[in-house]
């Protein structure tokens, strides 16, 4: 039976708990589904699928989707926090290519979760057949899985947010003959992949997210990868702000506090009325 773990206060949105049987993945997935009042008027709605969603009640998510609805400042949005498993680090990733510590494995199976079994139950449970657009993201090694579901099956999604994303998920080593613009798994993935304009890209990295260096160049890993990846895309004609948005935070850390700070950015440019 769907719970309301918010109910203490009063909401604009109404706030389900449900637990699915996951076929794909062999395990039960606790999903939380954050419905606006405009969820009756099909078409109306665009749905944004959120990797770790356990995170969220931290934020506090629902009240910021409270208060940027009562100014108007998103269009109608459903929300589902996917909550990650006890195998976070094998079924988050890149499908078909697991790292060079084998970590990954079972990304396509989240994939295949996402696709098959996530989203008809979604549509089920909300009489919604017909979305105005359907948009992923996550955090860290989260924000490289919905990065690369998104550009996978970019036919089912228009944008992908991405907080200090595990972009530097590699295929070697650093100490066997690693090179980056062979072996970061993304941004080759992304280099060699196809053509979809209509894809729309955030992301958001912190200057204190991590102490690594690997190039000694003075600048950490994430904000590197992150730059690089963002480099990428404008090669293949992703335009700043048109396409791309990126938040670099100078006091930016790698834990909730961050990213909360910046989720109300990615939802007004995501989601901005009218857009």
């Amino acid at each position: 039976m769907p719970s309301d773990p918010h109910n203490a206060l009063p909401s604009v949105y109404k706030v389900e708990t449900h637990r699915l049987s996951s076929v794909s993945l062999g395990r039960e997935v606790t999903i939380d589904l954050y419905l606006p009042p405009a969820m009756d008027r099909p078409g109306l709605v665009s749905l944004l699928l959120i990797n770790d969603g356990q995170d969220l009640a931290s934020m506090p998510f629902v009240e910021m989707l409270d208060g940027l609805s009562e100014i108007s400042s998103i269009r109608p949005l459903c929300c589902i926090g996917i909550h990650a498993g006890p195998d976070r680090k094998m079924e988050y990733g890149t499908a078909g290519i697991p790292d060079y510590m084998g970590r990954g494995a079972q990304a396509g199976n989240y994939s295949r979760f996402v696709l098959k079994e996530l989203l008809p139950f979604i549509r089920r449970r909300t009489s919604s057949h017909h979305f105005r657009d359907k948009s992923i993201c996550g955090f860290s090694l989260g924000g490289l899985s919905a990065l690369d579901i998104a550009w996978c099956h970019a036919h089912e999604f228009r944008h992908v947010g991405v907080f200090s994303g595990a972009l530097w998920w590699r295929s070697r080593a650093l100490d066997d003959d690693y090179r980056e613009e062979r072996d970061r798994i993304i941004h080759d993935r992304i280099r060699r992949g196809g053509d979809f304009p209509w894809l729309k890209f955030f992301f958001e990295a912190g200057m204190l997210d991590e102490t690594a260096d690997r190039n000694n160049n003075g600048i950490i890993d994430s904000v590197d990868d992150t730059r690089d990846l963002i480099e990428i895309l404008q090669s293949k004609g992703y335009k700043s702000e048109r396409d791309i948005r990126y938040r670099e935070l100078v006091d930016g850390r790698h834990d909730v506090a961050t990213w909360a700070r910046c989720f109300p950015d990615f939802l007004r440019w995501a989601f901005a009325p009218g857009a």
